[in-house]
């Protein structure tokens, strides 16, 4: 008979049963989730758990059910990537939040290059999870197409940027709407060499705010200069060494609008260590409104993304539609706003 470590025989699920005065059958129900309970027969059921301290066999339960209660959150970045940019602190939080909620387990990995991609989607399609997460693909990323053809459920965050990464169900923020009103905003303000810092083009975020930059830029009349747009890949030294082509360029701009904090808080160093006072001789805009942007010196003026409730609708887009199927599709846009402080 099974005995825990101090030699008392660990609870049963018949002795569950038992004490609640129902069936082993009633038991497995409730600890399975099912509605065909009552609320009076549940509640006895979590009591006499409570009371014997009795732990399901996770393993026996994932055979039965086909359920293990994880999911997993993949960011298509490098490890230290992850632990720099307070973006994915947020979408962790966010995410975390409802996972906690359900009783469920997040697992976290990162995922970026093809030996990588390999051994996490090995991982994903070997019935380890019940959903996944994805966020910051890259257009060249395989695991999309590759957990959708294995029916894995699986919520974007952020919408791909490759026709080939099929994306039912999807989070994201007004990325080109957010870039509107930060360059907008330098405009109204009386600059008219308005340069840009670019993320990613292989990711729908940075094409999407340079398509607002652009916008902006026509609707306003003032050509587009190629000299003010550099790319740039969401950190902070890459936000430096754009700033430091944008300077050394031949058309200096008097306005930057960088499409992560993290690029902007790298220009920052740049223009500080050319001389250039922010905002005086050139003024900054940034995109998150991370935490950083508040502490940065003079404190970032930047595109709010509500970043922790994308995390949240993620997560919840995930557990109650795409893994019972109760939409064939759902995507969820939240909204942007420029928040004004001292570096434009």
């Amino acid at each position: 008979m099974a005995k825990n470590g101090g030699g008392r025989q660990r609870p049963t699920l018949e002795m569950v049963a038992e004490r609640a005065g129902v069936g082993r059958g009633t038991v497995s129900r409730v600890i399975n989730g099912s509605a065909q309970v009552s609320p009076r027969t549940r509640e006895a059921v979590h009591n006499a758990i409570a009371e014997l301290g009795y732990s399901p066999n996770q393993a026996a339960r994932t055979l039965v059910t086909r359920r293990t209660d994880t999911i997993a959150l993949v960011v298509s970045e490098p490890r230290d990537r992850l632990f720099a940019d307070p973006f994915f602190a947020d979408i962790i939080r966010g995410v975390s939040s409802v996972l906690h909620e359900r009783d469920l387990q997040l697992m976290l990995t990162t995922a970026r290059g093809e030996s990588e991609h390999k051994r996490v989607g090995d991982y994903l399609t070997g019935f380890h999870v019940d959903g996944a997460l994805l966020v910051s693909l890259h257009s060249d990323d395989p695991l999309s197409a590759r957990l959708s053809a294995a029916g894995v459920p699986v919520v974007h965050g952020g919408r791909p940027h490759s026709p080939d990464q099929p994306a039912p169900y999807c989070v994201d923020t007004d990325n080109a709407g957010g870039a509107e009103e930060a360059v907008r905003y330098l405009l109204e303000s009386g600059r008219r060499r308005v340069a840009t810092i670019t993320g990613p083009l292989d990711m729908n975020a940075g094409v999407e705010r340079l398509r607002g930059y652009r916008k902006v830029l026509e609707e306003a009349g003032i050509g587009f200069d190629e000299r003010l747009v550099v790319q740039g890949d969401f950190s902070s030294e890459g936000g430096a060494r754009a700033m430091e082509e944008l300077l050394d360029g031949g058309s200096r701009p008097d306005a930057v609008f960088a499409a992560s904090d993290m690029m902007a808080i790298g220009g920052l160093r740049v223009l500080r260590s050319r001389g250039l006072r922010v905002p005086e001789d050139v003024a900054l805009v940034g995109y998150d409104d991370t935490i950083m942007a508040r502490h940065s010196d003079p404190a970032l003026t930047t595109v709010h993304q509500p970043t922790v409730q994308m995390g949240r609708e993620m997560a919840r887009l995930l557990v109650d539609v795409a893994i019972p199927r109760t939409s064939d599709s759902e995507t969820v846009i939240l909204e942007t706003g420029l928040v004004v402080r001292e570096s434009a």
